[in-house]
C-alpha cells in the first residue's frame, strides 16, 4: 500500500510544484488535485452550500486548473505521479479533454492519473449546458469517446451525447492504453461504473466505504477484470490506516490544507506519524 495526498491548489497557499517537490522528497506516490471550474453565485446574498448543505469553503472557488497544477507538479518532480482527484468530465468537452490528458501524460513522462467523477453541484453544470439528470450518461460517452481518440490512430465515435467521424489527434498518452481511470464516488451505481471504463475506485474514506471493497474485487473477478482501490481523504489514524491495508486498499490519501508552507508540513507529519504507527515503527 503506497500514499500520497489530495490538494486543492488555490492561489494563495502553497504552489503546486512546490509542494510536489516536497511530497516526492518524502517518500509517497502520487498528489491529486481537485477540480471546479467556478461556484456559480447563490441568489440573495446567501452563502453558496456543499451537496451536504453545509457552508462551502472559499477553497471551490480559488482553485487553479487540475491539469495546469498536475503539469507544474510533474515538471518539477521526476517519480511523483500527478494527476486529478477528480476531473468534472461533465463540464469538459471529449475531443480537447483527451488531448489535454495525452499531453500531460507524455509531458511528465506516463505519470499522470486520471481520476474523474461526474460532480455534485447543479448549477456549475448547468452553466456548461448539462444536465444534471444525464450526468452519468453523458460522462460515460465522453470516456469511451476518449479512449478511442488515445488508442486509435484513426478515431471516430457515434453516441448520443458525444458523434464525430474519424479523426487524427497526437500527442497519445505515454501510458498504454492510457492513463489509469480513476472513478471516483460511492454512489450504488458506482461499481458498474468502475468495471465499464475504470481502473480503479477512488472514493472518500466514510463510513461503510471498506466494507465493500470484497464486492467490487467480486465482480471484477467474475469480470475478468483487476481493479484497485485508491482512498481519499484517509485520516492521520493508525487504526484506519490498519483497515485500509487489510482490505485491499492500494493506496492511501490525506487531504492537505489549501494553506501556509508551515501548516502544510505540520498535516504530513501527522499524516506520517500516523502511518508509522499503523506499521508498528
Amino acid at each position: 500500500m503506497n500514499t500520497g495526498f489530495g490538494y486543492f491548489a488555490t492561489h494563495d497557499a502553497v504552489r503546486p510544484d512546490t509542494l510536489a517537490r516536497l511530497v516526492e522528497q518524502r517518500g509517497h506516490a502520487a498528489l491529486l488535485f481537485t477540480e471546479h471550474t467556478h461556484i456559480p453565485v447563490p441568489p440573495g446574498g446567501e452563502a453558496p452550500k456543499d451537496e451536504r448543505g453545509g457552508e462551502l469553503p472559499r477553497r471551490y472557488w480559488h482553485t487553479y486548473d487540475p491539469f495546469v497544477a498536475s503539469m507544474a507538479a510533474g515538471a518539477a518532480t521526476t517519480r511523483l505521479r500527478v494527476g486529478t482527484g477528480i476531473c468534472l468530465v461533465p463540464e469538459h468537452e471529449p475531443i480537447g479533454l483527451a488531448k489535454t490528458v495525452a499531453s500531460v501524460d507524455d509531458l511528465t513522462g506516463g505519470r499522470f492519473e486520471f481520476g474523474i467523477g461526474a460532480g455534485w453541484n447543479r448549477e456549475e453544470m448547468r452553466n456548461h449546458g448539462t444536465d444534471p439528470a444525464r450526468r452519468f450518461a453523458l460522462m460515460r460517452e465522453r470516456v469511451q469517446a476518449m479512449r478511442e481518440i488515445w488508442t486509435r490512430d484513426e478515431a471516430e465515435f457515434h453516441g448520443e451525447f458525444v458523434s464525430f467521424d474519424p479523426v487524427w489527434s497526437w500527442p497519445k498518452p505515454a501510458q498504454r492504453p492510457h492513463p489509469p481511470i480513476l472513478v471516483g464516488g460511492v454512489g450504488p451505481r458506482v461499481f458498474g461504473r468502475v468495471l465499464e471504463y475504470g481502473d480503479a475506485w477512488l472514493p472518500n474514506y466514510g463510513p461503510g466505504v471498506l466494507e465493500r471493497i470484497p464486492e467490487l474485487f467480486r465482480r471484477a473477478e467474475e469480470a475478468g477484470r483487476r481493479v484497485e482501490v485508491v482512498m481519499l481523504a484517509v485520516p492521520a489514524d493508525p487504526g484506519a490506516l490498519e483497515r485500509c491495508e487489510e482490505a485491499g486498499v492500494s493506496r492511501v490519501m490525506a487531504w492537505l490544507p489549501s494553506a501556509g508552507y508551515d501548516r502544510v508540513q505540520r498535516e504530513m507529519d501527522a499524516f506520517e506519524t500516523a502511518l508509522a504507527e499503523a506499521h508498528g515503527e
